[in-house]
């Protein structure tokens, strides 16, 4: 163990990040199960209320997000590098941005399909939500190491999921004979804002096995 590693395991950290944290990604997961509930929505209306109701959700975690930097700025000895920290909750808030970010797409563009690919999309990163939240309660005993490179392992698998998904969707719009540009377009937006969303899901991750390499 490296001797700054030594220092700070001795000196007394302020244990308000774990719980901040996981508040963080148990919001997300719940963001993800509401998106994945408007990706299957069976009609506009519902898909529009459930909306109003992700938007609440992405409130709240922009309310965490300040509490955390709000820790940041008042705490001497923090359990990770203070980079480390700001980095995983801009990447959860970033998450939580495009989620929000394509249900408001799917509303203002009328969009009231649930094509496969929504679905799939939706699927994929109700999953990513769920391993981002088991690693981040992983990562405060770092006798976890082989639990959370899986979990890093596993986001990897499902962020490349996200991105055959997304190439497969993109070529599928492009190809269909009859369909308006206009309507290709608002869906190349829905489809980017969620690969977007995958994106910083893996972001996520590199930022854990960051903090795993500068702890160990």
């Amino acid at each position: 163990m490296k001797l700054d590693a030594i220092v700070k395991w001795f000196m007394p950290r302020e244990e308000k990040f774990q719980p901040l944290l996981t508040k963080d990604t148990e919001n997300l997961v719940v963001a993800a199960r509401l998106f994945n509930d408007i990706a299957h929505a069976a009609d506009f209306e519902r898909r529009r209320v459930l909306t109003v109701e992700l938007k609440g959700v992405e409130h709240r975690g922009d309310e965490i997000t300040r509490l955390v930097f709000e820790a940041l700025n008042s705490t001497f000895i923090t359990p990770f590098d203070r980079e480390d920290i700001r980095a995983l909750v801009t990447d959860l808030d970033d998450v939580l941005d495009a989620l929000e970010s394509v249900a408001q797409h799917l509303v203002l563009f009328e969009l009231a399909e649930a094509p496969e690919g929504l679905c799939q999309f939706a699927r994929i990163l109700s999953e990513m939500a769920g391993e981002v939240h088991r690693l981040t309660g992983l990562i405060w005993d770092l006798a976890n190491e082989k639990e959370i490179l899986a979990g890093i392992v596993r986001l990897s698998e499902l962020e490349n999921q996200a991105d055959q998904l997304y190439n497969t969707v993109i070529a599928d719009l492009f190809r269909e004979d009859g369909r308006p540009p206009i309507r290709i377009l608002k869906w190349k937006e829905v489809y980017q804002g969620l690969e977007d969303a995958c994106d910083h899901c893996r972001d996520y991750s590199y930022v854990i096995g960051n903090l795993l390499v500068k702890n160990s």
